[in-house]
């Protein structure tokens, strides 16, 4: 893996990631009954927020550090393509239709983390360079 390759796949999962985890913090404080009003406004049970707040910390965190990187970059694009469905599907409404745009934007970045996996500056790379070593491959 060249140089380009490293920096552009850290790169990704740091950008991709900072939505996620900035978004799941930002719900823990005063943004936690405004997220819970929105939801039940949507026709969404405000009792999932702490199921949502968990998936974008701890899956964002993943994709982050490059642990488990693919099974996260797919909850957070199934995650994201719902949320984009759910919130923002209203076309009538070009701030909707921009934050729906968004969401397939970042669901389309998280599936090519899903295919190609976190590379070599991550926690996975690491893992499975150690257990080819532990097994003489």
């Amino acid at each position: 893996m060249n140089l380009l390759q490293k920096v552009s796949s850290i790169s990704g999962r740091v950008l991709l990631s900072a939505i996620f985890i900035s978004a799941g913090f930002s719900k823990l404080g005063a943004g936690y009954e405004g997220t819970q009003a929105y939801m039940t406004a949507m026709g969404i049970s405000g009792s999932l927020l702490p199921l949502v707040i968990a998936t974008e910390i701890l899956a964002g965190i993943a994709l982050l550090v490059g642990f488990g990187t693919r099974i996260a970059a797919f909850l957070l694009a199934g995650f994201t393509l719902l949320a984009a469905v759910l919130f923002h599907f209203d076309f009538s409404d070009q701030m909707q239709s921009i934050l729906f745009m968004k969401n397939l934007a970042i669901t389309g970045g998280l599936l090519t983390v899903l295919t190609y996996g976190a590379g070599e500056l991550s926690i996975d790379h690491l893992r499975a360079k150690r257990t080819s070593q532990n097994t003489g491959e």
